[in-house]
């Protein structure tokens, strides 16, 4: 009989941690968190959040493991489609998450319970729809008492939102940097004066700031006040109208207009889509990575095929406009992800090992990487033979487009360098790739001289991916 491991990001809660077993996902809830546990089920809060898609269904699990260590129940919950993290989401994903975490709050209180932390980490989409996936962290709601999970909130979202709408979009990478929350002195620091003018920033932000340098050092519970519930209730209004009132200001991508200015005729456009749709239908993937997806249009064809589709980007007005239509299509098979392939979100956290690397959360069945290679060569000068390694990692086939040095975009990408790229050719590209994958299909698109190809691992890549998997 086995002893249940804690998971590398499951150890901070001494009433549980998730294990994996078998290949299913695991909670283990111990004693000391049985009362709260059954206020959470039998008061009704449980079914009401599942119901409303705010919280992970789980069922009890029967397990042969041993239960020591004051084992209350064993939950099997619903697995997450593609883990994510704060860091890789768009300015309207961190907004929708934030929301979603005071309105479960909000309906948890009406159940005699509170949220004990708002870590944006508890939270998950699965497509386009955030849902809290720790079952643990509800509690008995006290009267009088306040939200303890105030400041947590203002530093995992309130300030990222902030600083991504006033400063700048990528600031959001504070947050890789400040796994625990963005510290509200230095958000105040980096926004500008008319943040002010918003009057609820100024409670949640600046305010908060203040009285936290002044009060630091303080025991917790010194001088605290009861905070009647409908205090509380007024706090979290002030929070959503906060959270509501950020906007991202008017602008455009330098790549958002990328399908309408490339080398492709009308009719070698429906030929791509046909082709991308026919080598997705031989892969049949049921899980697809979209490198470089700019907003979405070939990410949407996996989907269509029933593929749960990562869609990639490094540009962040891009993943934003791609999570937007997601959601009005209410697309559930599509997370855009803000990702820079140059330097892909590495394992972070105590030991290097709470969050995990994109390589760690793949392999995916299939990968896309549609006019993206002469990016990663031209641009960012990687040789072709570290770009077929680099996919030989994350996807066990590849869908991938060669585009020649005569194409529009490549001489885009010259117009300003000296042109040192002489292994930037079809034949050399083959070659290096056919170090790592075996290829299946080679179509030509037409008189946009770009060429696809259908890959899959070849025997003696797979073996070291299984090999580094052990």
């Amino acid at each position: 009989m086995t002893t249940p491991q804690p998971l590398s990001s499951s150890f901070r809660d001494p009433n549980g941690f998730v294990f994996e077993e078998g290949g299913n996902l695991y909670r283990k809830v111990r004693v000391s968190y049985s009362e709260n546990f059954k206020q959470l089920t039998q008061s009704g809060l449980y079914i009401t959040l599942v119901g409303k898609g705010l919280l992970v269904p789980h069922e009890d699990a029967d397990i042969e493991v041993n239960r020591t260590g004051r084992t209350f129940k064993i939950l099997k919950p619903a697995r997450v489609p593609f883990v994510s993290y704060p860091y890789e989401w768009s300015f309207s994903q961190l907004k929708s998450a934030a929301l979603a975490t005071l309105r479960i709050q909000k309906i948890s209180l009406e159940f005699g319970m509170t949220l004990k932390d708002a870590s944006a980490y508890n939270i998950q989409f699965f497509g386009i729809t955030p849902s809290l996936i720790d079952t643990l962290s509800f509690e008995v709601y006290e009267e009088g008492s306040p939200w303890v999970a105030y400041k947590q909130f203002c530093q995992h979202f309130l300030a990222p939102l902030a600083l991504m709408a006033y400063v700048d979009l990528r600031l959001s990478r504070l947050t890789q940097s400040h796994i625990d929350g963005i510290p509200l002195d230095l958000a105040c620091k980096l926004l500008p004066k008319r943040a002010m003018l918003n009057g609820n920033l100024l409670m949640h932000l600046f305010l908060h700031a203040k009285l936290q340098t002044k009060f630091e050092g303080t025991p917790a519970n010194a001088g605290q006040r009861k905070l009647p519930k409908q205090a509380l209730l007024g706090l979290l209004d002030s929070l959503e109208a906060a959270v509501s009132s950020i906007h991202l200001p008017k602008c455009q991508s330098n790549w958002s207009d990328y399908y309408d200015c490339n080398s492709y005729s009308a009719e070698t456009t429906e030929m791509k889509l046909a082709t991308v749709r026919d080598m997705l239908m031989q892969t049949a993937p049921k899980t697809v990575f979209d490198f470089g997806a700019n907003c979405g249009r070939y990410s949407r064809v996996a989907a269509e095929l029933g593929a749960m589709t990562i869609s990639l980007d490094m540009d962040p007005l891009c993943v934003q406009k791609n999570y937007l239509d997601a959601e009005k299509e209410s697309s559930n098979r599509i997370l855009p992800l803000v990702i820079d392939l140059t330097a892909p979100t590495p394992s972070i956290g105590w030991s290097n090992n709470e969050r995990a690397s994109l390589i760690e959360r793949g392999p995916c069945d299939t990968g896309l990487a549609l006019a993206l290679v002469h990016h990663l060569a031209i641009s960012n000068n990687v040789p072709f033979e570290r770009i077929a390694e680099f996919f030989s990692l994350v996807c066990k086939t590849l869908i991938i487009e060669f585009v020649p040095k005569s194409d529009v975009q490549v001489q885009r990408l010259l117009a300003s360098r000296k042109d040192i790229f002489t292994s930037y050719t079809e034949e050399i590209f083959e070659n290096e790739f056919g170090k790592f994958f075996e290829l299946i299909e080679k179509t030509p698109l037409g008189e946009s001289g770009r060429v696809l190809y259908l890959m899959k691992l070849n025997e003696s890549a797979e073996q070291n991916h299984k090999a580094t998997n052990l």
